[in-house]
């Protein structure tokens, strides 16, 4: 008979552990349209069941509630969209070039992602309720914000000018200005897309723009 030593048995341990979080991502993808259809109030775990290939007995094997799953499944939607624009930030050489390339990034995940923002929205509306996932949610927003820095940042470095703004006050207000686009988007407005891109590209040269105009002026 074959002897597992404890290195073995660790190597075995880890495997499952990979299986099983690799099973739970692949549920979470499965379920987000659901998910974004109904959003969090609406949705049950036996819902996503009923909209899926997957029982309602699986889903509840690897995740404990619909809160659990919601949150695996924006993480993931959420994680994609850093990598995403993080590689807008890695690949433009010019200011120009990056700051159409955020904003028309922006735009086309508007129009083709409206409910999956829907979604993210909905749930960090509810954490302010809802205390069991706020930790969670607050993670996905940092994340988020630390994205927005660093195109931020990146647009001034290759802009060659400092920025007025703190992290939290740029994050603030490109979110701000998303969360009104899709608002309009899902009331009908065709031309949500391109007012957001616009709007992008003022503002970004604004917060660029605005300390050294200040900084003429007190020299």
């Amino acid at each position: 008979m074959t002897k597992v030593t404890g290195k073995n048995k660790e190597r075995i341990a880890l495997r499952q552990v990979d299986k099983f979080a690799e099973r739970r991502a692949q549920l979470a993808a499965s379920a987000l349209q659901t998910l974004s259809e109904l959003g969090y109030a609406r949705t049950s775990l036996r819902d996503i069941a009923q909209n899926s290939e997957f029982s309602h007995g699986v889903l509840h094997y690897y995740f404990s509630d619909k809160v659990d799953l919601i949150i695996q499944s924006v993480k993931q939607y959420k994680a994609e969209c850093v990598k995403r624009y993080d590689e807008i930030v890695a690949t433009a050489r010019t200011a120009i070039e990056l700051k159409h390339g955020f904003s028309a990034a922006l735009a086309r995940t508007l129009h083709d992602d409206a409910s999956m923002h829907r979604l993210w929205y909905d749930l960090r509306n509810q954490s302010l309720f809802e205390e069991s996932f706020r930790a969670d949610v607050l993670e996905i927003d940092e994340s988020l914000q630390r994205m927005i820095w660093r195109i931020v940042s990146q647009y001034a470095e290759l802009a060659s000018a400092p920025l007025s703004v703190s992290s939290s006050t740029a994050y603030a207000i490109f979110d701000g200005l998303f969360q009104q686009a899709l608002f309009r988007q899902l009331a009908g407005d065709s031309d949500a897309g391109r007012q957001l891109q616009e709007s992008v590209e003022s503002i970004i040269d604004y917060l660029i723009v605005e300390l050294e105009i200040g900084e003429r002026l007190s020299s």
